[in-house]
């Protein structure tokens, strides 16, 4: 693996921070684009709190609830929080700083998770990226999502929503 794509990913979150701080910096925030914008990045964070409910880390190859239609349900939904964050920030800049460090991180993180998963659990993990195993029925559980501190991102969105919502006013 790639020493600078394994450095990207697991410093994804600080450099979040970073481009977090320039995004609002640069952001014009107004009432009609930050409702919009606030709707989208829940629906995402809805998608988020969902894949957490069915993810086991690090105990096997998650196939229950969205991880039956996508590989990677936890990134998806940070894309279309970013992509809210984005529209209510109401900047093009801000929309490709977004675009920038979601694509950069976000395939950094993908690779180094991919080769992890495959080096962890063998050939189960290439079975699940080519569909060739079976979906795990399993109910989705809040505590489950509790568990792999999915209220982390609830609260960085609120955070972030509600700065945004300042900087509206």
């Amino acid at each position: 693996m790639n020493p600078v794509v394994r450095w990207i990913a697991r410093r994804r979150v600080a450099l979040g921070f970073g481009a977090g701080g320039i995004a609002l910096w640069l952001s014009r925030p107004t009432p009609q684009s930050l409702a919009l914008g606030a709707a989208v990045a829940i629906a995402g964070e809805m998608l988020r709190i969902w894949a957490a409910g069915h993810l086991e880390k690090g105990r096997e190859v998650t196939s229950s609830g969205p991880y039956r239609w996508m590989r990677h349900p936890l990134y998806a939904g940070s894309t279309i929080v970013g992509i809210g964050l984005a529209i209510g920030a109401a900047n093009w800049l801000v929309a490709v700083l977004v675009a920038a460090y979601l694509t950069i991180t976000l395939s950094a993180a993908i690779a180094t998770e991919e080769a992890d998963l495959t080096r962890r659990f063998g050939e189960a993990y290439p079975a699940y990226r080519e569909g060739r195993s079976s979906s795990a029925i399993r109910r989705f559980s809040l505590a489950r999502a509790m568990r792999n501190r999915e209220y982390r991102a609830v609260i960085g969105l609120g955070a972030t929503l509600a700065l945004l919502a300042w900087k509206a006013l």
